[in-house]
């Protein structure tokens, strides 16, 4: 089964040109007097990548009338944040692999990373101050805290067997709703969309962030290494125990399930794929695709107030694109 593409799913010219703007503009804003540190800052933008959260703000900015440079910054700037910390995640994971390429770590080390995620973040608030206004700027502010906080309390859970859904879910919405909801309300915000629509919107993509992430977990556990471009069960590997996981530790298979976790690591590839053998034969990948389909849900019902449109019809169809992605993975293995 071929998943369609964000193309095939978002038949909206004004938001692909706009895209396409946002492209040049990423490597207009994070160039920099010292040519060195332009080329480790721009490595992981040149490599691509979804652009999902810029195609949100975009999308978002179709619900107001103002259709300018501001919705092109607010996508550069949710941008910014995101492949920033991007780099700082490679540095924590010790990735050697992001996009394809090799990451920026890799290439220069620890140092220039951080350093480079640092610089694109320093340009994301810098892009927001200068036609966003301050209240981006405060936005973008509080949404990096709640991913750092995110990520420090995923650090904290790593190996740990014993916490539950509730501190994966905590984990989730800071490292990645929460940036999924601002890059739908700076959108709206941009397009000077009513503040009743920018709430809508932003609780819309709230939900779908979650969405997201659950079904990017999901995909890790029932896709073959080419799907996923790294090795499928790489969150088990890393000790990082997604919903589908700490859900078959609460079931019948549990005490086995824990066995092998509490073994030396790093694990085997026989010890990780015994995991996601029983997660999946015990059903947890299903159950944990029906609480994606509960907040589907949840979020058509914060736009259903919204005017119909095309761009509307997008939105309530995207839920169903993340879900269809893990039957997508799932048929090519």
């Amino acid at each position: 089964m071929d998943a369609p593409t964000l193309e095939d799913l978002v038949p909206l010219p004004s938001v692909w040109q706009r895209l396409d703007r946002v492209e040049t503009r990423l490597l207009e804003v994070s160039q920099s007097g010292d040519a060195f540190l332009t080329k480790a800052a721009q490595h992981l933008l040149i490599a691509g990548g979804k652009r999902f959260r810029p195609l949100l703000a975009q999308l978002a900015a179709e619900f107001g009338p103002a259709d300018d440079q501001r919705s092109i910054d607010a996508a550069v700037a949710v941008e910014l944040i995101h492949v920033g910390s991007l780099y700082h995640d490679d540095v924590i994971d010790e990735a050697t692999t992001r996009r394809g390429t090799d990451s920026a770590n890799a290439n220069w080390g620890n140092t220039v990373a951080i350093l480079a995620g640092d610089f694109l973040m320093a340009r994301a608030s810098e892009v927001a101050a200068a036609t966003l206004g301050q209240r981006a700027v405060e936005i973008l502010a509080r949404t990096y805290a709640e991913l750092v906080e995110g990520q420090t309390l995923e650090l904290q859970l790593d190996w740990d067997i014993h916490h539950g859904t509730g501190e994966y879910f905590r984990v989730i919405e800071g490292k990645t709703a929460s940036l999924i909801r601002t890059s739908a309300r700076l959108g709206a915000m941009a397009s000077e969309a009513s503040p009743d629509d920018v709430e809508r919107l932003s609780r819309w993509a709230w939900e779908l962030g979650i969405v997201f992430q659950i079904s990017d977990d999901a995909l890790d556990l029932v896709a073959t290494d080419d799907f996923l471009g790294k090795p499928a069960g790489s969150d088990i590997s890393e000790g990082k125990f997604t919903l589908p996981v700490l859900s078959a530790l609460q079931g019948p298979d549990g005490s086995r399930i824990g066995e092998v976790l509490a073994r030396p690591r790093p694990y085997s590839q026989e010890s990780v794929s015994e995991v996601i053998d029983l997660v999946r034969a015990g059903g947890y990948v299903e159950s944990a695709l029906d609480e994606a389909s509960r907040r589907i849900a949840v979020a058509g019902n914060a736009i259903a107030d919204l005017a119909d449109s095309p761009a509307k019809d997008v939105l309530n169809s995207l839920g169903g694109y993340l879900i269809n992605r893990v039957a997508a993975g799932r048929s090519a293995g």
